[in-house]
C-alpha cells in the first residue's frame, strides 16, 4: 500500500511583489509548479534566504488567528501575502494593519465599502466576494495557502490554489469530506503538497515521517469525547447550546465545537484521514481519549504503534505545516508528563453519538454521500445554535437527508455544487 497519497515537498519563495489583477482575463490557466531541491544535510531553514509567502483563508477564525501568532513569532521566516474573512471586518482590519499584507478579501460584498475606507490610508489592495477569494490564491508570489475557512465554502478556493501549484496547509476538513477523490486526484496531477493542520492528522503525518512508506496496518484517531462523553441518551435530549459550547479541552469556533460535542467532527476526520493517507475504512479506528494529550497514533504491520503527544494547542500543527520539514522553536508551554501520569482510552459509543457511524457509512458508500452529510450538518448545527432544534434532532435530520437527496456514485465538481444546494434546501425545509 502506498501512502501518504500526497507527495510532500516545498515550494520556492519568489519574494514579495505586486500580484497581477485578479480579473478572469488575467488569470493563468497553467501556472508552473515552483520547487526547490531538498536542502542538503546541515543546512538550516533560515538558509533558504527568502520568507515563505502565506495566504491565510479565514484569518479571523480560531485557526487563522493562531496562524498569525505563528507568523508573528517567526517573522524572519514567514510573511503574510493575503488575508481573507467572511464577515468579521473589525478583526480583519486589525490584522491587516498589523501584518500589512498585499491584499485582503472580505467574502460579504456588502462590507466592501467599509473595509475599503478602513484601509484607505494603507497600500493594501481590497477585494470582496467568494470569487475574489478563489482568485487571490492564484497570485504568483504565494507559496502556501492555509485553508481555514469554515465548511463547504473552503472547497472552491482550495481547488483554485491547487490548480495554481500552491502548497496547501489544510485546516478545512470539509474540503476532503465533500470531494476527497477530486482534491487528491488534482493534487497528484499538479504535484502539489497537502500538509494537514488538524491536530489529529498532523499527528499521523508526523508519525509517518521517516517511515519510508512502511505499510500502515491501522490509524487510530483520538477524540476527547466532548462535554457530553458521560451523559445518558435521555439527558442528551435536553442539553443546551451553551452546555455544548463548553469543550473540556479545546478552544474552537462555535460550529466545530458543536461538531465535537456530537462527534460529527470525528466522523469528518475519519473521512479526511481516508483521503490524506490512502487507507480504507477498516483501517481507521477512533479511540476516546479524554486527556487530549495523545493526538493520534499509527499502527504498523509489525505491531508497533507510534503516537504524537502534545498539549491541546493548535499552534504546533500550524507551525509544523508552515515550516515542514523543519521544526522551529515554540515559546508555548511544553507537556510535563508527570502532570499526565494516567492516559486513558475507550471505545466511542455510537448509540449515543450515531453521527460517527453515519460518517463511516458515508465513506463506505462514497460518491456524493459525504457531501450530503456535510451539507445537512451545516444546516442542523446552525439550527441548534439558534435554538430551533434539539441536540438529538441533528442526527435524525442528517440521516433523513442521506436517504432523501439524490445519490451520485461518480460526482463531478458540478455534481457537488448541485448536491450541496439540494441538501441545504431540503434540510432547511424540514426544520
Amino acid at each position: 500500500m502506498q501512502r501518504p497519497i500526497i507527495k510532500i515537498g516545498r515550494t520556492k519563495s519568489l519574494g514579495r511583489r505586486e500580484h497581477r489583477h485578479i480579473g478572469k482575463s488575467h488569470r493563468r490557466k497553467n501556472p508552473p509548479v515552483r520547487r526547490i531541491p531538498t536542502l542538503a544535510s546541515g543546512h538550516s531553514f533560515e538558509s533558504i534566504g527568502t520568507k515563505k509567502q502565506l495566504a491565510i483563508l479565514g484569518s479571523t477564525g480560531s485557526i487563522g488567528t493562531q496562524a498569525l501568532q505563528v507568523v508573528a513569532e517567526h517573522s524572519d521566516l514567514f510573511e503574510v501575502y493575503a488575508l481573507t474573512a467572511n464577515r468579521n471586518i473589525d478583526l480583519l482590519v486589525e490584522q491587516a494593519r498589523r501584518f500589512s499584507p498585499e491584499a485582503v478579501v472580505i467574502a460579504d460584498k456588502s462590507l466592501y465599502p467599509r473595509l475599503k475606507e478602513a484601509l484607505s490610508d494603507m497600500p493594501i489592495k481590497v477585494y470582496a466576494g467568494s470569487e475574489a477569494i478563489a482568485q487571490i490564491v492564484e497570485a504568483q508570489p504565494i507559496d502556501m495557502v492555509l485553508t481555514a475557512m469554515m465548511g463547504y465554502a473552503g472547497l472552491y478556493p482550495t481547488i483554485k490554489a491547487i490548480e495554481a501549484g500552491k502548497a496547501i496547509a489544510l485546516a478545512n476538513k470539509e474540503t476532503l469530506v465533500v470531494a476527497g477523490e477530486l482534491i487528491t486526484g488534482l493534487a497528484l496531477e499538479k504535484r502539489v503538497p497537502i500538509i494537514p493542520v488538524d491536530s489529529e492528522h498532523s499527528a499521523i503525518f508526523q508519525c509517518l515521517s521517516g517511515e519510508n512508506n512502511n505499510p500502515i496496518e491501522k490509524i487510530i484517531l483520538t477524540a476527547s469525547g466532548g462535554p457530553f462523553r458521560n451523559l445518558s441518551a435521555e439527558k442528551l435530549k435536553h442539553v443546551t447550546k451553551n452546555e455544548a459550547l463548553k469543550h473540556p479541552n479545546w478552544k474552537m469556533g462555535a460550529k466545530i465545537t458543536i461538531d465535537s460535542a456530537s462527534m460529527m467532527n470525528k466522523g469528518f476526520e475519519v473521512i479526511e484521514a481516508r483521503w490524506l493517507f490512502n487507507v480504507g475504512p477498516e483501517q481507521i479506528e477512533v479511540a476516546v481519549h479524554p486527556q487530549s494529550i495523545v493526538h493520534s497514533m499509527v499502527q504498523f504491520q509489525d505491531g508497533a504503534i507510534k503516537a504524537q503527544l502534545g498539549l491541546p494547542n493548535m499552534k504546533l500543527p500550524i507551525q509544523y505545516a508552515f515550516a515542514y520539514p523543519y521544526r522551529l522553536p515554540n515559546p508555548d508551554p511544553k507537556p510535563q508528563l508527570d502532570h499526565y501520569m494516567t492516559l486513558t482510552f475507550e471505545r466511542p459509543d455510537t448509540g449515543r453519538f450515531p453521527l460517527l457511524e453515519y460518517a463511516y457509512e458515508a465513506m463506505r458508500r462514497g460518491g456524493n454521500m459525504p457531501c450530503i452529510m456535510n451539507a445537512a450538518n451545516e444546516i442542523v448545527v446552525d439550527a441548534f445554535l439558534n435554538d430551533r432544534i434539539a441536540f438529538t434532532d441533528m442526527p435524525q435530520l442528517i440521516a433523513r437527508a442521506m436517504n432523501a437527496v439524490s445519490f451520485v456514485s461518480t460526482p463531478t465538481y458540478d455534481d457537488y455544487v448541485a448536491t450541496d444546494t439540494e441538501t441545504l434546501r431540503l434540510t432547511q425545509e424540514w426544520i
